[in-house]
């Protein structure tokens, strides 16, 4: 089964600006995921997807490809990352005259993760019967619960009701967090839908500390915190 990995990693991040190739533990942030992917030997190929030439010099001194550059139009705050998936696969398909059996996205923004992860993900998706496989974690908040929304005459109410009255947020429906660690998809599927879930999704339990998105320079203290807990050098 030919697996290949990509890395999404714009150049134009608003939030944490240049997130992307802010050092982290002694060396670039994307350079976590190109390392975690170049880990798994199930993946024949790590391409970097940018519209930065240079987060493009950067990946490819930590060992991706950068085979292009991305389009500006699939590289602006408001462009679906489902559109620079599927650029790279169209990409891809010109390039050897066929599309990859699976496609791995595997974030710059979640160096937290631990290779086993990634199998983990893998593992779930060659089971079969599935579009794309997603990484959660454990939902701090619980719609059922805890989280609110604005009612037209601007009193709240909770975001999901259930018939009978909830006083402990442990007799709620189960809930989690999407979290950016890792997906897993068919090719396919991304080129003929616009979305994971007008398929078929299943899902792979990643704990916390592994799980954090960085978006901002908050994500990012803490980020460096749980690397210097875990013995890396900041």
């Amino acid at each position: 089964m030919k697996i290949v990995a990509f890395i999404f990693a714009r150049g134009g991040s608003k939030g944490l600006p240049g997130k992307n190739i802010r050092p982290l533990g002694g060396k670039p942030l994307i350079a976590w995921s190109i390392e975690h992917a170049l880990a798994i030997k199930r993946i024949v190929r790590v391409i970097v997807s940018t519209d930065s030439e240079e987060i493009a010099t950067i990946a490819r001194q930590y060992g991706a490809e950068v085979p292009f550059i991305r389009p500006t139009k699939f590289a602006k705050d408001d462009s679906p990352e489902w559109l620079a998936w599927r650029h790279a696969l169209n990409y891809l398909t010109k390039e050897t005259g066929l599309l990859p059996e699976v496609m791995v996205s595997v974030p710059p923004t979640a160096p937290l993760r631990l290779e086993i992860d990634i199998e983990n993900c893998l593992d779930e998706y060659e089971k079969g019967d599935v579009d794309t496989v997603i990484t959660v974690t454990d939902a701090h908040r619980n719609p059922y619960f805890n989280m609110v929304k604005t009612n037209a005459d601007g009193t709240v109410r909770l975001v999901n009701s259930i018939k009978s009255a909830v006083t402990r947020r442990q007799d709620t429906p189960v809930v989690y967090d999407m979290v950016t660690v890792c997906y897993v998809v068919n090719p396919e599927f991304v080129i003929n839908n616009n979305s994971a879930f007008e398929g078929r999704v299943r899902a792979v339990h990643v704990p916390p500390e592994r799980a954090i998105d960085i978006d901002t320079l908050l994500d990012f203290q803490i980020t460096e915190t749980l690397l210097n807990i875990r013995g890396h050098k900041i």
